[in-house]
Order: structure tokens, then C-alpha cells, then sequence
């Protein structure tokens, strides 16, 4: 993809999610969305970035899955679950990370 396309590719999007954005509040006005579908919404961002993360971790066509990248997100995981705040879990995934790729070579 040459830079002109991913340009107008990034003008497309924005202008798209302009549109969604400025349509809700016209259309419903004052009303509120009912509770399933705020629910569904909230959740769209998250799951955008877990389906850009996967395809960024496991390559196209998961030919380019890199093992200690994976185990480093595991980790920030498994931080998090334990409760520890983000920062901490990031830099923890980032030292395992770090360390498996120079033991590994």
C-alpha cells in the first residue's frame, strides 16, 4: 500500500466515524440508548484492539507468530488479573519478554 492510499484510507475512517458520531445524538436526541446496546458499543473499542493486536502478533495468515511476544502478553495478562496497575503490568511484559528473547538468542 503506497502513503497516498493509506492517507485517503485514513480519511475515509475518520469521516466515517464523524458520520456514526453525529448521527446518534440526532437521531435519539435526549433519549437514552437502551442498556443491551450500550453495552455493545462500550465494548467495540476493546474488541477492535484485541483483533488488531492478534493480527499484529500472529502475522498474516499467523505465519509470523513470535513466541516471546506472546508470552510477554500473556504476562501483562496475568498481571493485570492479579490487580496490579497498568504501568507495572506493561513494564513486567516487557522484561519477560525481554528476557526470553536473550536466553532464547
Amino acid at each position: 500500500m503506497n502513503q497516498a492510499h493509506l492517507w485517503w484510507a485514513i480519511i475515509c475512517v475518520a469521516l466515517i466515524s464523524f458520520t456514526f458520531k453525529a448521527t446518534g445524538p440526532a437521531v435519539l436526541g435526549d433519549r437514552q440508548l437502551p442498556a443491551a446496546a450500550r453495552g455493545v458499543i462500550a465494548l467495540l473499542a476493546p474488541v477492535l484492539l484485541a483483533g488488531l493486536l492478534v493480527v499484529d502478533v500472529a502475522g498474516p495468515r499467523w505465519t509470523g507468530l513470535d513466541g516471546p511476544l506472546l508470552i510477554g502478553l500473556t504476562t501483562v495478562a496475568v498481571v493485570r488479573l492479579a490487580r496490579a496497575p497498568m504501568l507495572l503490568a506493561i513494564l513486567a511484559g516487557t522484561v519477560v519478554t525481554a528476557l526470553i528473547r536473550l536466553l532464547w538468542g
